[in-house]
């Protein structure tokens, strides 16, 4: 087994008390609910998500308020998520309340879906963090680098979702 060292859980107010906030928004020519297939497929975050390498949902369906998975990333780091908000069809945040690596301290991301009525979806992504230890001294260099980061993986989010949704035989691309 991996490190294991606690995070501290924080929700979504917590994206109005740090600096190390990232945002990231796109419309998607998606109905919400392929949205959500999307965000509940462990596979997919693979695709888009260029940290991550492996999710486990370790709460069974219907996910919701109080759901945990482990997400594996590079640089054998595992992030141990709680969800913190979940409106299926339009949002769904998670905290980390443990991390394998032990610079992070807080860490949220909070995904918001707007229905435009029309077939399609805003989506927006926001993330915040603040590191422990070394790590928090470098984050004035890493946030602009997070910023484009974040941007172009939800870029990717964009295009696989779209691609899903458009997928008459209900496959998942990249499968």
């Amino acid at each position: 087994m991996s490190d294991y060292f606690e995070c501290t859980k924080v929700g979504v107010e917590f994206l109005e008390q740090t600096k190390n906030v990232f945002v990231a928004e796109e419309i998607i020519k998606a109905t919400p609910e392929k949205i959500f297939e999307v965000f509940e497929d462990a596979h997919s975050w693979t695709v888009w998500a260029m940290p991550i390498q492996k999710v486990e949902w370790t709460s069974p369906k219907p996910y919701g308020v109080g759901t945990t998975r482990s997400v594996h990333m590079m640089g054998d780091m595992t992030g141990y998520e709680e969800f913190v908000e979940w409106e299926r069809g339009k949002r769904m945040a998670f905290t980390f309340i443990g991390c394998s690596k032990k610079a992070t301290e807080k860490f949220i991301e909070d995904y918001r879906v707007t229905d435009l009525g029309d077939g399609s979806c805003k989506v927006e992504w926001h993330m915040a963090m603040e590191t422990r230890g070394f790590s928090r001294h470098l984050m004035f260099l890493t946030r602009p680098l997070m910023r484009f980061a974040n941007r172009r993986m939800f870029r990717k989010f964009k295009q696989y979702t779209e691609a899903y949704a458009a997928d008459l035989t209900g496959s998942h691309p990249g499968s």
